[in-house]
């Protein structure tokens, strides 16, 4: 099923049980602008979640992480969760539900080898993947792949689409679908390489220790804006400081502070951009001390101060072609 609008779950008379057993049944796809959104809590099939404007929060084992443009999340069958848009600050939400059959099929003929897909091509079995449910980046391939599938849903015109009465229309959705999953694999096969590079001996610690630096990870990209120091990341991965720091390197390559500041910097450089907001305001609001502080940063960087960035990105805009 296509959704072009979210449901109001505080709507008189809404069906829950109604609405929330769709996703047993079909693959569902919520493409909506929202304006402020709320589902407390639900009990979720494998789901993609990003947005393509605005933010997105979710509760996730009991955190609660932040999820933006050019960011998606991944969640498991059975995960209890809740999300909410803030009332007042739109955003378009693009969420995809997976089938457990269909998603099954499409995790088996990924990780099995020809030969075992061939000796026994039709299996039933719900084969699934258990994914770290973090936040990831939304890569070149998988942003293509988002586009080609709202594309086409769009095209197919109104507010609800039952997907599984399309007709001709039924196949090619869910071949866009099936290489979304594809994709999925893709990122799960990333995730257990990451992993080993975890200083652990046991292969159960190493992704115990990967989970809790993942924590951190996510509290950096959902409250950069806020103080961070170290005490508090390692407090919300329950790891010691120092072990923070080494398993945190050795998994992204950078250490908590060097990963923030990069956030922060992403993040000022689109204010820039996209506003007119003073750069003492863009400092702020990314969480730096101070605007010199902030310009320090900025030129290691990007090589220029930050109102030369946003003059020469200025300048780049009004050339024509």
């Amino acid at each position: 099923m296509y959704y072009t609008r979210l449901p109001d779950h505080s709507e008189p008379g809404f069906d829950e049980q109604r609405h929330f057993g769709q996703f047993k049944k079909h693959n569902v796809v919520f493409n909506a602008w929202s304006n402020g959104a709320h589902c407390e809590d639900h009990i979720g099939c494998l789901s993609l979640k990003t947005v393509l404007s605005g933010e997105e929060w979710y509760t996730v084992d009991r955190r609660r992480l932040a999820v933006r443009p050019g960011q998606f999340l991944i969640l498991n069958d059975d995960q209890r969760y809740g999300c909410q848009v803030q009332k007042g600050e739109p955003a378009k939400v693009l969420s995809i539900f997976f089938k457990r059959e269909f998603a099954g099929a499409v995790f088996r003929d990924c990780l099995l080898s020809e030969e075992a897909s061939t000796d026994d091509p039709f299996h039933s079995g719900n084969d699934t993947l258990e994914f770290f449910q973090t936040l990831h980046p939304v890569g070149p391939r998988l942003l293509q792949q988002l586009r080609d599938l709202t594309a086409h849903l769009d095209s197919l015109g109104g507010h609800t689409t039952h997907l599984d009465n399309m007709g001709d229309h039924t196949g090619l959705t869910d071949e866009h679908l099936l290489f979304l999953l594809r994709q999925l694999v893709r990122t799960y096969k990333s995730e257990v390489n990451v992993t080993g590079r975890i200083d652990a001996v046991k292969a159960s610690t190493r992704k115990e220790i990967y989970s809790r630096v993942c924590f951190a990870k996510d509290l950096l990209h959902s409250a950069y804006g806020k103080k961070l120091d170290l005490d508090t990341i390692s407090k919300a991965a329950c790891l010691s400081v120092p072990q923070l720091v080494r398993q945190f390197k050795h998994a992204f390559r950078l250490t908590p502070h060097c990963y923030l500041t990069r956030i922060r910097l992403h993040h000022a450089a689109d204010l820039l951009r996209r506003t007119d907001l003073p750069v003492m305001d863009v400092s702020g609001l990314c969480g730096f001390d101070n605007p010199s502080a902030f310009g320090r940063a900025f030129k290691a960087q990007y090589g220029i101060q930050p109102a030369q960035y946003r003059r020469a990105r200025g300048m780049e805009l009004a050339l024509p072609g």
